[in-house]
């Protein structure tokens, strides 16, 4: 399925009022995973184990510091479910809400400026914060609901990766760095050789809202706690 431009605003209203509603897909990676570019560009991804998550937030307080998100909005979300089980045995799944970094990306499509763009030779979502005239349109048309406007830049903002901050100076994302438990891994989906892929080649993983045909490159693996 396509997500085109055309097609995406016909039904936006719909996908606008239904963010809520999580549409997932589980999927055996050995058969989705394609290495299809051959000039050299990356394509980015990231995995969350929501097993080894354990819900310190050591990710969201690492992204605020090294990017410098202002109070009151953050790039980074762990969401926590109900308690599941009898005190004292008590559980909780962590699952993790960020920019999806799609491979067609509905924000990229409504931009009227050409602030919100995908960077072709990574594969990162990003936002052009001098062409970003504050419409709110990519805000409206995000299906995960992962954006906002920083107060500080008065322009869209949202997870980039640490594009401009870890990357750069060639380490791994602050969320990736921070985790104590490694429930993170990040890289190159386009390496069949990465550490990425071989997380996804031997788990079970599932994506949300798959069927809206963007493509995301969150990929999260399953809490499969207590189950047999």
């Amino acid at each position: 399925m396509s997500c085109s431009r055309r097609n995406f605003l016909a039904g936006s209203g719909a996908v606008i009022f239904t963010t809520g509603v999580a549409t997932t897909s589980l999927i055996n990676s050995k058969k989705t995973l394609a290495y299809s570019m051959e000039d050299g560009s990356k394509r980015y991804g990231m995995v969350h184990d929501e097993n080894a998550c354990i819900g310190c937030t050591a990710c969201t307080e690492a992204c605020r510091e090294v990017n410098r998100v202002p109070e009151g909005v953050t790039r980074l979300e762990i969401i926590r479910s109900e308690p599941k089980g009898e005190f004292p045995d008590v559980e909780y799944r962590f699952t993790r809400k960020s920019c999806q970094h799609c491979e067609n990306a509905p924000c990229v499509m409504v931009c009227p400026t050409g602030a919100a763009y995908k960077d072709e030779t990574t594969g990162i979502v990003d936002v052009h914060n001098e062409k970003c005239v504050g419409c709110g349109y990519c805000l409206a048309a995000c299906p995960y609901q992962v954006r906002f406007f920083n107060p500080v830049t008065k322009s869209a903002d949202k997870c980039d990766f640490c594009r401009e901050t870890n990357l750069a100076e060639g380490k791994q994302p602050a969320c990736v760095e921070s985790c104590p438990t490694k429930a993170l891994t990040f890289g190159d989906l386009n390496d069949k050789d990465s550490e990425i892929n071989a997380v996804l080649n031997s788990n079970p993983v599932y994506r949300d809202k798959v069927d809206l045909g963007t493509k995301p490159k969150l990929y999260k693996i399953p809490y499969l706690k207590g189950e047999i």
